[in-house]
């Protein structure tokens, strides 16, 4: 892994850092995880638009070019990895309002090797609900502790990844990532005032979707319209997409045909932008009965 902070890269996570930083005491710090493929960052402008507009809902400044220079001093020659950017409000006294002038600070890292693409993954609905009301359940905030408690309940319940409803009973999203459900020849996926996050492959697959026969909609998703669905996708800008294999303990049926043709036209458009980082042929989408 490589590390960037304050101008420096380094080999190791550890450096000097103000205990006074409002992202390591409140939280009050955003991040984004981007793919990197050839060195360069997928969709990399996305990623960045999504922090600077999440920046200014915080009220706090976004040194856009700064952020790229980290992004870069620590992608340089990395073939297929990942690469986190974390902002954070900077420095500040005690208390909860933020100082008047924050100097926000930004730390990178990146790390080889990706999760595999594809992999179908199992929910798990979480006891614990995603907030709606509140402005960051739209944004990436270090506050993850709801996801990692979620998590937790998710894998001892057999499943691998939680899935949050919001405070209406409605679905929102996944610990990972934005939720697609396939119902008929609709992609429905629930709007960002249902507490979700504007993920930057979920934005993708809204737009290709014509091209896959499909008509992409957003609305709220109740669980037993989950449940009716001919198939369930799970997105993130690392795992692009992984059909759900089993939901609360039951199986669902392997992906139909329509959602096949979905994921290859959203590797192409990847390929269009990474070269040959990314076959556009048939993705091989595994069945329910191929997990462990």
């Amino acid at each position: 892994m490589r590390w960037w902070a304050d101008g420096h890269v380094s080999g190791s996570p550890e450096a000097p850092f103000d205990l006074s930083d409002r992202g390591l005491l409140l939280g009050d710090a955003l991040f984004d995880t981007a793919m990197v493929r050839g060195g360069h960052v997928v969709r990399g402008r996305a990623h960045l638009d999504r922090l600077e507009a999440g920046c200014a809902t915080l009220g706090m400044h976004f040194d856009r070019t700064r952020a790229a220079a980290a992004w870069a001093a620590v992608c340089g020659g990395l073939e297929a990895g990942s690469v986190r950017l974390t902002v954070t409000r900077g420095s500040g006294p005690r208390g909860v309002a933020p100082p008047a002038d924050p100097s926000p600070r930004i730390f990178a890292s990146s790390a080889p090797g990706l999760p595999e693409p594809f992999a179908p993954v199992r929910l798990a609905t979480s006891a614990i609900r995603r907030n709606e009301t509140s402005p960051t359940s739209r944004l990436k905030t270090t506050g993850y502790l709801d996801a990692v408690l979620a998590t937790r309940a998710a894998r001892e319940a057999g499943a691998d990844e939680p899935l949050f409803l919001n405070t209406q009973g409605n679905a929102a999203c996944t610990g990972i990532g934005n939720l697609f459900a396939l119902i008929g020849r609709r992609l429905v996926t629930p709007p960002v005032s249902e507490g979700v996050l504007p993920g930057i492959v979920r934005a993708e697959m809204l737009a290709i979707a014509p091209s896959a026969g499909l008509v992409p909609e957003e609305r709220p998703l109740t669980p037993a319209q989950l449940q009716e669905a001919g198939a369930l996708l799970v997105t993130n800008s690392l795992r692009i997409a992984s059909p759900v294999a089993a939901l609360d303990g039951r199986v669902l049926p392997p992906p139909p045909s329509a959602a096949t043709a979905l994921l290859q036209a959203l590797l192409r458009a990847l390929a269009n932008e990474t070269g040959s980082s990314f076959s556009p042929e048939r993705p091989a989408i595994p069945s329910p009965e191929d997990l462990p």
